[in-house]
């Protein structure tokens, strides 16, 4: 039989649970039936918990109000004392209450009694004192870390600030580190009642005392700010005042005005101008006027070591940003010449840097007499100071051509510089000039004055000057070059309406002396000298008298007939600022001319001899040879004394005929000489101790 299958058991009968899909989840009685997620059951606290919950609100209830009742701002009085002398690197000491009050939208703090110590160097003194600060701020933008101050009123402050003659503060709080310009945050109303200061500057020599106030009301008293005082600025009356626009409701968007006025001796300094961000100190700009009789004068007021010049009238535009200063379109005039240019300083550095190029259309040469210690000429037409006039006396009385002024080489230390000059036209030189241009570099004490350059009407003279001003005796170098010059411009002598003399010039000066102004420095000067004339001519009637022919030179002097120079060359070797002249030699047609002598930088006197050979036969022959002695400034022309005088009966007659040099000529000793080509009197001047070859080499070798 085949086995039949089983059938199944049937399930019982009754509610069945539903069967949930995969991942559902179950309801919310099933899980909460679940052992592990039944909630605790709730125990009402009981009276001990209640009674020790509310104890500890209350014991917190009562301290809170004890604290406000109790609570003194003086507790903070010690630490913030501590970090204030932290931050300014000295005592700083708080007299009088601390008061604060923070539980405002605009929060504010009143300090009394603010005392700020000098540092070590400058005693024992303080360096400034506020009777009341007070400053309000808004809170909300304190929050995210920004300042803005509705109300800061300083009451009483007093500060004597100190500038010693090593150039240190007592200000200064940076602690040698270099400082950006203060830059305030925004302030809606500023406040000072009251304030004094007083300033002493050892280095510059000024001493200013003045109060400031910003008394700051709505109506027709407010007055805006103000600083005014008075002193004195190397023994001269010194006036100052500064004058702001109102300082109630700045706008940090508009520019806040003030005007200038400073007087300082016979300086006068006047501007108008702008903050273009208040109380951003290391922005504004000005348009400044300044006259005065010396541009020296303006170091206490700038701190910029400026030349020596005559009286000044200057304007421009004077603006800072940040750590330079800039002056912008500067224009006027120093002396009798014009000037313009741009001129900025750089403050940030170890020692102020100042750059500048300047020009002037039209220079009038005795104007730059000052720059080194003289002083521009007297008379009608020209413009110098009182103090400029008697210098020009006094060296005239002492017949002195270079200035003893003495050079102040602190200042030179004090500032680096690169200035540029140039002149498009000069008027009024001892020898006609077109133009001249100049760079002035100035670093740590060392000025160098190169390329140097004076534009001849043909030809010019360029080269270097340097002061080396680091060591304790200043010492200066200077290597001047003559090229393609002309006679008859450098010595601009006239005879009968024409020049005596033409031809080519060239020449050298090289130098080196020590000393604290011009003539220390060129008294005690070593180097040489040299001029060549490697060719040209010279009028017959001139070279005739030098070879003692009266007769001859008599009849010529209406003539315009030449002879040719062949050459000439002086050479002067200097020690100890005296230069000396072995071989000083004249070759012309006629004549030969040698000459010897010396000329004393130190005493400014000079001592030479001309000797004439003749390379003909003269019937006329006197052994008397000319000098030059006396004064650089007013040498005279003579003759040697001696037995020979009872000859000049001759120069008596021509005396009253010729000019003075055609008068002494005649003495020139007569002989016969051999004639000389220019080579062969180089060679021989080279023997005699004159280092060239040629006339042209002396200007084109090196050094």
């Amino acid at each position: 039989m085949s086995q039949q299958p089983v059938p199944s058991a049937k399930p019982a009968r009754g509610p069945q649970p539903r069967r949930q899909p995969p991942g559902a989840r179950r309801p919310l009685r099933e899980r909460l039936a679940h052992p592990r997620l039944t909630p605790p059951t709730f125990t009402p606290p009981t009276r001990k918990a209640l009674g020790w919950t509310g104890a500890i609100l209350a014991i917190i209830a009562i301290a809170i109000t004890v604290l406000v009742l109790i609570w003194d701002w003086n507790w903070f009085r010690g630490p913030l004392e501590r970090v204030a002398s932290g931050r300014l690197h000295r005592e700083v000491t708080i007299a009088g209450d601390l008061n604060a009050d923070v539980w405002s939208w605009r929060p504010s703090a009143t300090v009394d009694g603010v005392s700020i110590a000098n540092p070590s160097w400058a005693g024992t003194g303080r360096m400034g004192a506020i009777d009341r600060l007070h400053v309000r701020v808004r809170l909300v933008p304190l929050l995210w870390g920004k300042v803005d101050i509705r109300v800061l009123a300083v009451d009483g402050p007093n500060f004597s600030l100190l500038a010693d003659s090593k150039g240190r503060k007592n200000w200064d709080f940076s602690d040698g580190r270099v400082k950006e310009p203060m830059n305030l945050p925004p302030i809606q109303r500023f406040v000072i009642r009251d304030g004094k200061l007083k300033y002493l500057d050892a280095r510059r020599d000024l001493r200013f005392a003045g109060t400031i106030n910003a008394r700051e009301k709505l109506g027709a008293d407010n007055r805006g700010f103000e600083l005014i005082g008075q002193g004195t600025i190397n023994g001269a009356p010194f006036k100052a005042e500064v004058v702001g626009g109102p300082l109630l409701n700045i706008d940090r968007d508009k520019p806040y005005p003030f005007d200038v006025d400073l007087r300082a001796g016979q300086t006068y300094i006047t501007a108008r101008g702008a903050v273009p961000k208040p109380f951003d100190m290391g922005r504004f700009y000005m348009n400044a006027t300044a006259r005065g009789p010396d541009m020296a004068q303006l170091f206490p007021l700038t701190g910029v070591a400026l030349p020596n010049t005559p009286p000044y009238s200057l304007r421009g535009r004077l603006s800072r940003e940040g750590l330079v200063w800039k002056i912008d379109n500067l224009g006027g005039r120093v002396g009798d010449s014009d000037l313009s240019g741009d001129v900025s300083v750089d403050t940030g550095r170890e020692r102020p840097f100042l750059k500048a190029n300047l020009t002037s259309q039209s220079l009038d040469w005795d104007d730059l007499g000052a720059l080194f210690g003289a002083a521009p000429k007297a008379g009608p037409g020209e413009t110098l100071s009182p103090e400029q006039a008697a210098i020009a006396k006094k060296m005239v009385a002492q017949q002195r051509l270079l200035p003893d002024a003495p050079l102040d080489v602190s200042r030179i230390r004090a500032m680096d510089a690169d200035v540029t000059y140039s002149a498009r036209s000069i008027r009024d030189t001892p020898v006609k000039l077109n133009s001249a241009s100049v760079r002035v570099r100035l670093d740590d004490g060392m000025l160098r004055a190169q390329p140097l350059k004076l534009e001849l009407p043909r030809g010019e003279v360029a080269g270097y000057v340097n002061l080396d001003a680091r060591k304790a005796v200043p010492v200066t170098d200077l290597d001047l070059r003559m090229t393609n010059a002309r006679i008859e411009q450098i010595i601009p002598m006239q005879f009968n309406g024409s020049s005596p003399l033409t031809g080519s010039l060239v020449g050298r000066a090289k130098l080196t002396g020590t000393g604290d102004s011009v003539h220390k420095a060129f008294a005690s000067a070593d180097g040489e000298v040299m001029l060549v004339a490697p060719g040209g001519e010279i009028r017959e009637a001139f070279a005739e008298l030098m070879g003692v022919n009266i007769v001859k030179g008599l009849g010529l002097l209406n003539k315009t007939d030449t002879t040719p120079i062949r050459c000439a060359v002086a050479n002067f070797q200097t020690k100890g600022g005296v230069m000396t002249a072995s071989n000083i030699v004249f070759d012309t047609g006629p004549v030969l001319v040698t000459g010897k002598g010396t000329v004393n930088l130190g005493s400014e006197r000079m001592n030479l001899q001309l000797r004439g050979h003749d390379k003909k036969f003269r019937l006329v022959r006197v052994l008397v040879p000319i000098t030059a002695k006396g004064p650089l400034m007013a040498p005279k022309l003579g003759v040697e004394p001696g037995a020979a005088l009872a000859q000049g009966g001759a120069a008596v007659t021509m005396g009253a005929l010729l000019t003075p040099l055609a008068a002494i000529l005649p003495f020139i000793d007569a002989g016969l000489a051999k004639d000389a080509n220019c080579a062969a009197l180089l060679a021989e001047a080279q023997t005699q101790g004159a280092p060239v070859n040629s006339a042209p080499k002396p200007l084109t070798a090196k050094r």
